[in-house]
């Protein structure tokens, strides 16, 4: 499998068969770390982190993966670049690729680093915009595989509002895995009809099911995973937390709901995550609107069913597996 020069930019560019060698070759990499085994297979390389959206795990997954492969990493954060600003992106793409032999970009529209990938001479990496987070969905398929040993047939549930990055890459990712993808939420909140249209093509060659569902109990029924995401996503304004206060509390991740999915389900959720009250905003919100939580209760959070930071590890793993195979030939 030669994935080198290779862009990733979304899931929807990748055929399963190499979805797979990318989690695989994060298992590969994530057994000789912790075995202590060097695999700096990039030695020498550089690569340029262009982040317009601030981040913990991302940054700090390509920058750890990065040192362990043996490149350098230059960190851009949103005053850092003059991108889109004082100098276009394609101008941008093209001074980066003379200087770094890869560039990862957070930030804003997928319309951003599909233009960035167009100009750019080495691998482009998404490391999240509006529309997709691919290398999220690689941590939590590897996370999936190392709980049941498959993805194949795995019941797949994600709770809330399903119309941006997470829902859009965990319905591709599903669909492209053969899994069983389950959004449930108020019609509103269901992925654009384009992308399931596009996704429902995928899931019939692959045998994966993909159900919009508005009833709670009929949705988590069978769930091998339950996962959610935050109720209102950075960069939206706080307006918006009264409406999806409202609409979505009926989709609360709590013990009840834990209960109806299957014995042996994990719950999964990218972070952060307003499971208490002990962030700047979790607690604005929360006294506010009365709440201890918001998206999943602290019980199912600290719960032994809760995934959340193996998954968080994972990232780097998965990350480490996309920059060294588009970067070398493994």
């Amino acid at each position: 499998m030669n994935l080198k020069n290779r862009d990733f930019l979304k899931l929807l560019d990748y055929t399963p068969e190499e979805i797979s060698y990318l989690i695989q070759l994060a298992a590969d990499f994530k057994a000789k770390k912790k075995a202590g085994i060097p695999h700096r297979v990039c030695d020498g390389k550089n690569i340029a982190l262009i982040f317009e959206k601030t981040s913990t795990r991302t940054r700090c997954s390509f920058e750890v993966a990065a040192r362990d492969l043996g490149m350098g990493t230059t960190y851009l954060d949103p005053t850092g670049s003059q991108i889109g600003k004082k100098e276009s992106i394609a101008d941008t793409a093209r001074v980066l690729s003379g200087i770094y032999d890869g560039i990862e970009y957070r930030g804003f529209g997928q319309e951003i680093v599909e233009e960035l990938a167009k100009y750019a001479s080495v691998p482009v990496w998404n490391g999240l915009t509006n529309e997709f987070h691919p290398t999220q969905i690689l941590a939590d398929f590897l996370t999936i595989k190392e709980k049941f040993g498959k993805l194949q047939g795995i019941n797949f549930v994600y709770m809330g509002d399903a119309r941006y990055n997470m829902g859009n890459s965990l319905m591709v990712g599903c669909a492209k895995m053969g899994m069983n993808f389950t959004a449930c939420a108020p019609k509103k909140y269901f992925p654009d009809q384009a992308l399931i249209d596009e996704c429902q093509s995928i899931a019939a060659k692959t045998g994966a099911t993909l159900r919009f569902c508005e009833n709670v109990a009929e949705g988590v029924r069978s769930a091998d995973v339950i996962y959610t995401d935050v109720w209102v996503s950075m960069g939206e304004p706080v307006e918006v937390w009264a409406e999806r206060i409202a609409e979505l509390s009926p989709y609360q991740v709590n013990a009840d709901l834990m209960s109806m999915a299957s014995k042996n389900a994990i719950f999964m959720h990218c972070l952060p995550a307003f499971h208490d009250k002990k962030t700047t905003i979790g607690c604005e919100m929360g006294d506010k609107f009365e709440r201890d939580a918001m998206e999943v209760t602290d019980e199912v959070f600290e719960s032994t069913q809760s995934v959340v930071f193996e998954e968080a590890e994972n990232r780097m793993h998965t990350i480490k597996a996309v920059m060294a195979a588009t970067l070398t030939d493994l």
